[in-house]
């Protein structure tokens, strides 16, 4: 069994990092460039998925999934990104963590593709702009928006999910653990009942997503 109590030898300086696992390929440690390629463009255009990770002014950090039809992350300027924000938990973690803290990482993700496009910048919430009626799906138009002013952008190797298996459907084993209502259950929600919850979190939940 592992246990938290040790004992660990911990690696404490950089010089210890570069003498443990050396210096990085001229093209990797070189790749990051300021301003999006039209790659990077046809890349967001198609990836209906972002992960952002922010950090708050204690330290704290948060990764929020973003999810919409391909291509809801809008294109300003070569250096400039508009995500909507849609219907969620109201929890704002992550908007949260931005008014103290503008500093973001995005990972985009495409299904099917190990490789992702990481882009790390600084965000302003926005409550009004004439792109958000090209942000509409069913009808919906997003109360708030994320713009990124992007500092670096580069394309991520897919290491990662090759060793993940994370796209290989035989991989997967979604039965393997309890359901979101029993998860809900005994962690969130516990004076509900099983089936209100099995209810909520149903086929009817997907008419809530706007």
């Amino acid at each position: 069994m592992t246990t938290a109590s040790g004992p660990f030898t911990e690696v404490t300086s950089e010089s210890e990092l570069r003498e443990l696992i050396g210096e990085p390929a001229p093209y990797t440690r070189d790749k990051a460039r300021p301003a999006l390629h039209a790659l990077d463009r046809d890349w967001l255009a198609r990836s209906p998925l972002c992960l952002i990770a922010t950090s708050g002014a204690d330290g704290s950090c948060d990764v929020s999934p973003k999810g919409d039809p391909p291509g809801f992350t809008l294109v300003l300027d070569d250096r400039t990104l508009a995500i909507p924000d849609r219907p969620g938990n109201k929890r704002l973690d992550g908007f949260r963590n931005i008014l103290a803290n503008p500093h973001v990482g995005l990972i985009y993700l495409l299904p099917g593709r190990g490789d992702t496009l990481r882009i790390n910048g600084r965000a302003r919430i926005v409550r009004e702009a004439p792109f958000f009626d090209d942000m509409i799906v069913r009808r919906n138009r997003p109360r708030l928006a994320l713009v990124v002013e992007i500092d670096e952008v580069f394309h991520h190797c897919s290491k990662a999910f090759l060793r993940s298996h994370t796209w290989d459907p035989d991989s997967w084993q979604p039965e393997s653990l309890p359901s979101r209502a029993r998860i809900a259950k005994a962690l969130e929600r516990p004076d509900d009942s099983l089936a209100q919850l099995e209810e909520h979190y149903g086929p009817r939940y997907t008419e809530g997503l706007y």
